[in-house]
């Protein structure tokens, strides 16, 4: 991910695109990689079914891993998205592309289930 940012910002500047608001962010900024769904929501989910290394797969698969804003990750903690959008005071104070974050959201299931479904086929 850190490799693609710097490609794309040439001259060794990192440039990513904030998953949430759409911004671009530059190597230098206050930003964290963000895990769509949590690491929590996903072994919950997988526990009775994977074990935790391959939960670890899951969780860290490439559609659920992104770039946003450390206040908004702060912000966020490890609540589901769609529960910290529902405060509409969170969309405004930090600026959310909601159509946007929707999106990040669906692609991070997505690929979460992709992933496990691939691991779950090899056993």
């Amino acid at each position: 991910m850190h490799q693609q940012a710097l490609a794309r910002g040439g001259n060794g500047i990192a440039l990513y695109t904030d998953c949430y608001t759409g911004e671009t962010l530059r190597g230098g900024d206050r930003y964290d990689y963000e895990h769509i769904r949590s690491s929590e929501a996903v072994f919950m989910l997988y526990r009775d079914r994977l074990t935790n290394h391959e939960i670890a797969e899951v969780v860290n698969c490439p559609d659920n891993v992104s770039v946003t804003l450390r206040t908004i990750n702060q912000s966020k903690g490890k609540m589901k998205m769609e529960d910290w959008l529902f405060n509409s005071s969170n969309v405004a104070n930090h600026g959310i592309n909601v159509a946007l974050t929707k999106n990040a959201i669906a692609k991070a299931d997505i690929g979460i289930q992709k992933k496990a479904d691939e691991i779950l086929s090899r056993k």
